[in-house]
């Protein structure tokens, strides 16, 4: 249990720190789980990138679950969901539950200061994965065509479309297998036989036999919280490209049961809250249920994330073992250049032209880089360095000093 508690409060703290959305947890990820704690070599920290990108559901919470459940077994997967996971859920749902309460403006200039930290800890994954992955011209070239186009069309399908192209290209024309030649760090492996078959029959049973057991009325008055449930894992199940692409699929869903304003509401905070933005669900799950608002908002967030967490419990095993093999890991290192122009893209935008909007801001994601690439300072240093310049900065603005 000693490893178990560790995952936790280990994703707890990134959880309270790890502001601008799926780039941004993968960067912290990076630098937490493969640069300081070894958890994982950089090789298996790519090939389950590349799985989470592929699969449905919260590609970074997926990313965390994996790296607990490799280090500490299912147990640890929970630990690292419910860690991650737990300082949105709180602010989302306190916020659900206040909506009418002002606006504290320090609360904004903190956030301000840690989407600026946000820039740097992407950057340093960027070149990172960059020196890692793109070993030679041919995957020097996939990451760049990857950035580029989605720079320009930054949209899901393309995001989808330019990271099937990269895999089948890797498959067939197989080029240079040169990777990272560390040595695998020691971890849990969870028992393959155990976790397979049972996660794909829960994740398809609940996918459909329960929204028939509703529709068809087997039960005569279906719980409004196993409604709730049912309408989120369907869309937790459909969901590609994150919190950005849960947000309409809700909308579809939940219907007229909400108004525009509280559905722009919650996506705004989800945005503005660290850890995963399918924490939406937070929000919208307490709006619905005015009855238990905490109980709504509970099932509304574990239904929304279980889909994903099924589906990697029933294959993660596998693509360790397929990803051994020739071609598989030819695909797989071109999707993980890919990956690498996917986050240079995202780096770009949202995170650089959301946080950066002066030439002072410019300046102090500059130092930022230093302190973290150059003079190594800890995380939580930074974080508190971060903090500081957002409360400064706020303070200059208004003495018109900048």
């Amino acid at each position: 249990m000693k490893k178990v508690f560790e995952v936790f409060w280990r994703f707890l703290f990134l959880g309270c720190i790890s502001f601008g959305g799926p780039a941004a947890h993968i960067g912290y990820f990076q630098k937490t789980f493969v640069g300081k704690l070894n958890w994982l070599d950089q090789t298996s920290f790519a090939n389950l990138i590349s799985l989470s990108q592929f699969l449905p559901g919260p590609g970074s919470s997926q990313l965390g679950f994996a790296i607990g459940l490799r280090q500490a077994g299912v147990l640890g997967g929970i630990a690292a969901f419910l860690g991650f996971t737990l300082p949105s859920f709180i602010l989302l749902y306190l916020l659900a539950i206040n909506l009418n309460t002002a606006e504290q403006p320090w609360v904004n200039h903190v956030i301000n200061g840690l989407k600026l930290l946000a820039v740097v800890v992407v950057a340093d994954a960027c070149l990172t994965m960059f020196k890692s992955f793109c070993n030679n011209h041919t995957y020097k070239l996939i990451a760049f065509i990857t950035a580029i186009t989605l720079i320009i069309f930054p949209q899901l399908s393309t995001q989808i479309f330019i990271l099937l192209i990269a895999a089948g290209f890797g498959f067939l024309v197989n080029p240079s297998l040169k990777s990272v030649t560390s040595e695998p760090a020691q971890h849990f492996v969870p028992d393959s036989n155990k976790f397979k078959t049972l996660p794909l029959i829960l994740f398809f049973a609940m996918l459909f036999a329960l929204p028939l057991i509703i529709r068809v009325g087997l039960l005569t008055e279906p719980s409004e919280l196993m409604v709730i449930f049912n309408q989120f894992y369907q869309a937790g199940s459909m969901v590609f490209g994150g919190g950005h692409v849960v947000l309409p699929l809700l909308q579809q869903t939940i219907g007229e049961a909400l108004s525009n304003d509280i559905f722009l509401t919650g996506y705004a905070s989800a945005q503005a809250v660290p850890g995963p933005m399918f924490t939406i669900a937070t929000f919208l799950g307490a709006e619905l249920f005015a009855q238990n608002p905490l109980l709504a908002a509970t099932v509304a967030t574990l239904a929304v994330f279980l889909p994903g967490f099924l589906l990697l419990l029933a294959v993660e095993s596998s693509w360790q073992s397929l990803a051994k093999k020739p071609k598989v890991a030819s695909a797989v290192m071109a999707v993980n250049a890919a990956v690498v122009g996917l986050l240079v893209s995202a780096l770009y935008h949202p995170i650089f032209s959301s946080a950066v909007s002066s030439a002072v801001e410019l300046i102090c994601v500059l130092l930022g880089f230093y302190l973290l690439r150059i003079i190594k300072l800890p995380i939580i240093v930074l974080v508190l360095t971060f903090i500081g310049l957002g409360l400064l900065l706020a303070q200059l603005a208004s003495l018109n000093i900048i």
